[in-house]
């Protein structure tokens, strides 16, 4: 059993091995039961989607360079004929 320590707002922070055993991350809802003399903790939801990277979120009003665009064309232009 681990021992946490209560703050002056009243948190106290779940430690991790509970945390990964329940499931329990960032935007996960949890209820809070007094049971005679102890609280009982249920994890009602948790977050289905960890998002990992913001790729894609921000859209941009230039153009979109295509994806076989070589920079170096514009260093060494084809000589003419």
């Amino acid at each position: 059993m681990e021992t946490t320590s209560v703050t002056s707002k009243g948190q106290v922070t779940i430690p991790k091995s509970l945390r990964q055993q329940l499931g329990i991350r960032q935007g996960s809802k949890v209820e809070f039961s007094l049971v005679d003399d102890h609280v009982e903790l249920r994890v009602r939801s948790s977050p289905t989607e960890v998002v990992t990277s913001g790729f894609g979120m921000l859209s941009s009003r230039k153009r979109a360079v295509p994806a076989d665009f070589d920079p170096a064309t514009l260093l060494n232009p084809s000589p003419k004929k």
